[in-house]
């Protein structure tokens, strides 16, 4: 069933925006009597029927509420180097994809790409609506949050995960023996850019309670090695 989010509680019957009616009535090109599932975020899934629609709007009703399904058990962060071009669109949209939570860029050490402030601020809103459509498309149950570029030692400081895990083209552990625990709730990843990590970056992981780790014997691409990581930790946590 298709999905779309809002960001309210549905009940009874209500209206949706005008951006999300759209997607729905020209995109998805559903009608009168179709039926969709409204997410709000909240850990449930909103079974829902059009009652009626137009250009620009449609009203739904509730026909019924269950616990999504859809989500995994692991709150996987991806901090991805800053790269140039529209990388961190790929990453963004595919990692939602395949269950991540969240995304912050990081400047590196030998990130190519550096947008200014302005620059940032619209590459974010950019990345959010990615996100959402990713979300929309695979049946997610939330959308993932995308926060604001920052440096590698401010990504250090506002992380939280159980495990921090720096993926590094040199050598590190292999993921099957950092992940042990198929119980654990959250992992904070770090991808380096097109040129990787400085071995002080590393150290700067490690010194952080972060475990090194090897993706295999192949140099992956920035944008390739984050969706790699993630299918990995998915299958290692009994989510895929």
């Amino acid at each position: 069933m298709k999905k779309v989010f809002v960001d309210f509680v549905p009940e009874g019957e209500f209206e949706l925006g005008r951006e999300q009616s759209r997607h729905l009535i020209k995109s998805l090109r559903m009608k009168k009597g179709d039926t969709v599932t409204v997410c709000a975020g909240d850990g449930f899934d909103y079974g829902c029927i059009i009652k009626d629609s137009s250009k620009e709007t449609a009203v739904l009703e509730v026909c019924y509420r269950q616990a999504c399904g859809s989500e995994p058990s692991v709150f996987v962060t991806v901090y991805q180097g800053v790269a140039k071009g529209d990388k961190a669109e790929d990453v963004i949209q595919k990692c939602t994809e395949l269950g991540a939570s969240a995304f912050v860029n990081v400047l590196c050490a030998r990130s190519i790409s550096r947008p200014d402030e302005k620059t940032a601020a619209k590459k974010l809103e950019r990345y959010k609506k990615i996100a959402l459509e990713a979300a929309q498309q695979s049946g997610r149950g939330i959308i993932p949050e995308v926060r604001s570029m920052t440096s590698l030692e401010n990504a250090l400081k506002n992380s939280s995960g159980e495990l921090k895990i720096i993926f590094y083209e040199n050598g590190g552990e292999k993921l099957s023996d950092i992940i042990n625990d198929k119980n654990i709730k959250s992992i904070d990843i770090f991808i380096g850019p097109e040129g990787g990590f400085e071995e002080s970056e590393v150290q700067r992981v490690l010194d952080a309670g972060g475990k090194c780790a090897t993706l295999g014997p192949r140099i992956l691409r920035t944008q390739t090695a984050p969706v790699a990581a993630c299918s990995a930790i998915m299958l290692l946590t009994d989510n895929m």
